[in-house]
């Protein structure tokens, strides 16, 4: 899928927090200085800027509230993938047990259209309608979000199936965070099913003990029909930009749905695996209940060209082409790597591929018999770098600029067997992925091969560069999303798949093409749609959310999402003091750790301020109140001093080791019956230092 930030790999990130000041982070405070400045400040003063001049003292008060802000916000960034709420005590509104059929939108009613997850339930059966992952979540060390499954917890006796649409992430990456824990079989068409297999042997993390994974091959060209509970599901082929896509038609006690999946109609697909537009005919005129249709691209006028338009424009590149070519394009389009396989074939060149999800696909694609690639084609990459020249084309991922991806590595030279020079060829066969912030990563890759002296094509510039299309998008255009509500005729509508405001363009196209308003519903993640036969509406909502998975595939906490939005934000620093119990005294200079908040070496004056006050504190409070209150005051007092110094609230944690006291008095009395005093001294201090330097990093930054 080519219009989606959700398809192969992950994509870049990208900022939802609104435009950055030029030169630096975003300022909610007013201008604040980045590296901070001015002077340390003695009691009851106020500080001093760079320029030595007096600065107005700033309250506590301003400090305390400038920190909530800062909280604020970066809960506000993590709330945007909050999972669902909980509340154990009250009885939840969505219970239901009249025999009406419930639609469910569990992921991609919003955005762009993103782990997208449908639920279909009729009293005691429910089957699910694909399980996608979000790709494009903007968040510090998160990979994707999965569709929140709470809802599914309380009726997981009923789930009897997955039924899959297509074989993109979107619609395919949260089956192994979800069917392990509530198992039934996963249905789809080969293709689809050697995908979901495919991402269950490449998942990180191991499956629950006694998990089997269960799938079931349906053949769309026979019209197959097999019963789910008290349902029956029929596939039935749809062209879009992987093989193997797919419509799901469910047949259910109160009518039939159709579950459009991602689609275009293509007249003339490379695999001649063109739309059974006559089977949804056939269907339309039979009766359908409910039209679940994706809505993508309604915004987009006219119809989706064919794929074949861009076939001549590979072969007339290649045949101008003076060195290596390179096309990036997304891992999972085999009919494009066909494409260029025959053209590449057709001038006796050789293709290497790399980026392992391509790669992964493609061996998939080949032992399933969906690709034809003849003898002696593929050579190794590895085997890249010894070829001559006009022999070789790369097919690679990274046409969206991903920082990890094949192209970019070989752009940035970071590539270990191959480093692009002058003459190469490259083709981006793909266009920025709308509303993802691909558009400036690209131009900057752009920019760094170009500055290399090689050729680049991209796909959203052909006519500039005298050359055909070299893209087509795998979704429908407005007339294609007509045609297939004309094709099935729905009773009631429901566009999925889609941001708000494009699902409500896709409802004013439904009520164009005679369906009437009353009959359509724009749904958001939760709302529960009840049907009858005769009508349609919603009433109430399922607990809905995002659950966040990091790099390894374990889901991390919002909680722990806030903490790193604050440090990606504002940084931290750290105090470690060490207090002799007794007395009170600091036994050492307190330590002081800055983590991307200011540079040390260059803020002396800020950092023996802080010291300063940290020693401040100690004298006044530390044996006056209790360990755990004089730990909040210190926090509280270094977040006012590093507020004032600076205009920013990094997070604030303060070490403190108190010596002495009951046990290390004890301690003493029985070692002083063989050591003198000045032996035990010695020995508490050098314990003291090795537990200093576990604390400490030896880094530039620890002062």
């Amino acid at each position: 899928m080519d219009t989606k930030p959700n398809n192969e790999g992950k994509p870049p990130r990208q900022n939802n927090r609104g435009p950055r000041p030029e030169g630096g982070r975003p300022s909610r405070s007013g201008n604040r200085p980045q590296n901070g400045g001015g002077r340390g400040r003695g009691p009851q003063q106020g500080g001093q800027d760079n320029n030595g001049e007096r600065k107005a003292g700033i309250s506590r008060g301003a400090a305390v509230r400038a920190l909530k802000r800062t909280q604020m916000d970066a809960q506000r960034i993590a709330n945007q993938y909050m999972a669902a709420p909980t509340d154990e005590k009250r009885r939840p509104n969505f219970i239901d047990d009249s025999p009406r059929l419930k639609v469910i939108g569990l992921g991609g009613m919003d955005g762009g259209g993103s782990k997208n997850m449908m639920l279909v339930e009729y009293v005691n059966d429910a089957v699910v309608l694909d399980a996608g992952n979000d790709l494009g979540v903007d968040l510090p060390g998160i990979n994707y979000g999965i569709a929140d499954t709470a809802y599914m917890e309380s009726i997981k006796h009923k789930i009897r199936a997955y039924v899959i649409t297509h074989g993109h992430l979107d619609h395919i990456g949260g089956l192994p965070h979800i069917v392990p824990k509530y198992p039934a079989p996963i249905y789809g068409s080969k293709f689809t099913i050697g995908r979901v297999e495919e991402i269950f042997e490449n998942f990180g993390l191991p499956m629950p003990e006694g998990f089997e994974l269960q799938t079931v091959t349906m053949n769309e060209d026979t019209h197959e029909r097999l019963k789910i509970g008290e349902f029956f599901v029929e596939l039935v082929r749809i062209t879009h930009s992987i093989p193997g896509s797919t419509c799901i038609v469910l047949d259910t006690p109160v009518g039939r749905i159709i579950n459009t999946g991602d689609f275009r109609f293509d007249p003339n697909p490379l695999d001649h695996e063109r739309s059974d537009l006559e089977r949804l005919a056939e269907l339309g005129n039979e009766g359908v209940l409910a039209l679940l249709s994706e809505s993508t691209t309604v915004e987009r006028m006219g119809r989706t060209p064919s794929e074949s338009t861009i076939e001549q424009s590979f072969i007339d590149i290649m045949d101008q082409a003076p060195g290596r070519i390179f096309i990036g394009l997304f891992s999972t389009n085999m009919n494009r790597v066909q494409m260029i396989v025959n053209a590449a074939v057709h001038h006796n060149k050789k293709v290497a591929m790399d980026g392992r999800s391509m790669v992964s696909t493609l061996e998939m694609a080949v032992r399933n018999g969906f690709m034809k690639i003849p003898k002696g084609t593929f050579v190794p990459i590895a085997s890249a770098a010894s070829m001559k020249d006009e022999e070789l084309v790369v097919v690679c991922t990274g046409s969206q600029g991903e920082p990890s991806s094949a192209l970019q590595r070989m752009a940035n030279g970071e590539h270990r067997h191959i480093k692009l020079k002058e003459q190469d060829t490259v083709i981006l066969s793909s266009t920025p992925i709308p509303e993802s912030g691909n558009d400036a990563l690209v131009g900057q890759m752009v920019d760094g091969l170009v500055q290399k002296g090689v050729h680049v094509f991209e796909a959203r510039n052909h006519d500039l560069d005298n050359v055909g299309p070299l893209h087509v998008s795998g979704h429908a255009s407005r007339d294609e999303y007509a045609e297939m509500i004309q094709l099935t005729k729905p009773k009631f509508f429901i566009p999925i798949y889609g941001a708000y405001r494009v699902k409500q363009r896709h409802i004013d196209l439904a009520v164009e093409q005679g369906i009437p308003r009353a009959n359509t519903v724009n749904a958001l993640n939760g709302d529960v749609v009840a049907l009858t036969p005769d009508k349609m509406e919603i009433i109430g909502q399922v607990p809905s959310g995002t659950i966040l998975v990091d790099q390894t595939g374990a889901v991390v906490s919002n909680v722990v999402v806030k903490d790193r939005v604050l440090l990606a934000e504002e940084g931290l620093v750290a105090v470690v003091i060490t207090v002799d119990k007794k007395n009170g005294n600091l036994l050492t200079s307190p330590d002081i750790i800055s983590r991307g908040f200011i540079y040390m070496r260059e803020q002396e004056e800020i950092m023996n301020g802080l010291r300063n006050e940290v020693r401040r504190a100690v004298q006044q409070r530390f044996k006056r109140v209790d360990l755990d209150r004089f730990k909040a005051e210190l926090k509280d007092h270094m977040t006012h001093y590093l507020f004032e110094q600076t205009q920013r609230s990094p997070i604030v944690i303060p070490v403190v080791n108190v010596i002495g006291g009951k046990t290390e008095s004890a301690k003493t009395v029985h070692q002083s019956k063989t050591k003198s005093a000045e032996e035990v001294a010695a020995e508490q201090q050098e314990r003291f230092l090795k537990m200093r330097e576990r604390l400490l990093t030896q880094d530039a930054r620890v002062d």
